[in-house]
């Protein structure tokens, strides 16, 4: 069975097993998401996708296309929604995105840009998390993990090898390695699989490749900043606060100088 569902007034076509945002992605319609990938199976694990379907919220992901189907995604509310997700993101872990190995091509920081995250939001936890680098080809940082279970996935529907799993509960969720000694370089990841490739942030990278690709070339350099990856949608970006008004200059004067100088140096 095949047919098309609108979203946000376009036509979509769907075949027989699409979800929405598979059919969308074919038809080169953007659904923002951060745990989906075409070659693996359902997960639903960032709600980034939420999408309003005949007038109830629902995952695109995880949401088969039906026939006549109403899709709304980029409305006011829903990207107001997926900021705060964002924010949530960046705040529970250690995203230090300026030098970040993956910055430039990084799914969660084309999220902040297309969502208007500004700033935090919500108090940093600045959790303590573990660097592995036992493996020979590949490096694992939990510090910018967010849970999207993509390595998890791929490794266990691809791979066919389950090197990743979820250990713990609510905020000491995380990721663990099947291994005895619970390394990476211990397990039986290899560089070619698709489970060190498919991290949409930079908690799995494979090593001795940092910063292999210039500013200016990468992937987010290269994009139209009409794309909806980029563009801030204009209902969920925050107003540009007008601007203050500037005082008048204080005439300089040898105290006022010397008490400039005075005190701890500002940080750079």
């Amino acid at each position: 069975m095949s047919g098309a569902f609108e979203l946000d007034g376009v036509r979509v076509p769907f075949d027989d097993g699409d979800t929405v945002i598979a059919a969308a992605a074919r038809a080169g319609h953007e659904i923002p998401h951060l745990c989906w990938h075409p070659a693996l199976g359902q997960s639903g694990a960032c709600r980034l996708c939420t999408v309003r379907v005949d007038g109830r919220l629902a995952a695109a992901c995880t949401t088969r296309a039906a026939d006549g189907q109403v899709v709304e995604c980029r409305s006011g509310d829903l990207d107001e929604r997926r900021r705060l997700l964002v924010q949530l993101l960046f705040v529970e872990g250690n995203h230090f995105c300026p030098g970040c190995e993956k910055s430039g091509d990084c799914r969660l920081q084309d999220a902040g840009y297309a969502f208007g995250v500004t700033g935090p939001g919500f108090e940093e936890f600045y959790p303590r998390r573990p660097v592995d680098a036992s493996h020979p080809d590949v490096w694992l940082d939990l510090n910018r993990c967010i849970l999207c279970k993509l390595c998890l996935r791929a490794s266990r529907e691809v791979d066919g090898k389950g090197v990743f799993a979820i250990s713990g509960h609510g905020v000491g969720t995380h990721i663990v390695v099947d291994s005895a000694s619970g390394l990476l370089g211990d397990s039986r990841l290899a560089a070619d699989d698709l489970a060190a490739h498919i991290c949409p942030v930079g908690a799995i990278l494979p090593k001795r490749r940092g910063y292999a690709v210039p500013i200016g070339a990468r992937p987010a350099d290269l994009r139209d900043p009409r794309d909806p990856r980029v563009a801030v949608h204009a209902a969920a970006a925050p107003a540009p606060a007008a601007p203050a008004p500037s005082a008048p200059a204080l005439p300089a004067t040898p105290a006022a100088c010397g008490a400039a100088t005075q005190g701890p140096e500002a940080d750079d």
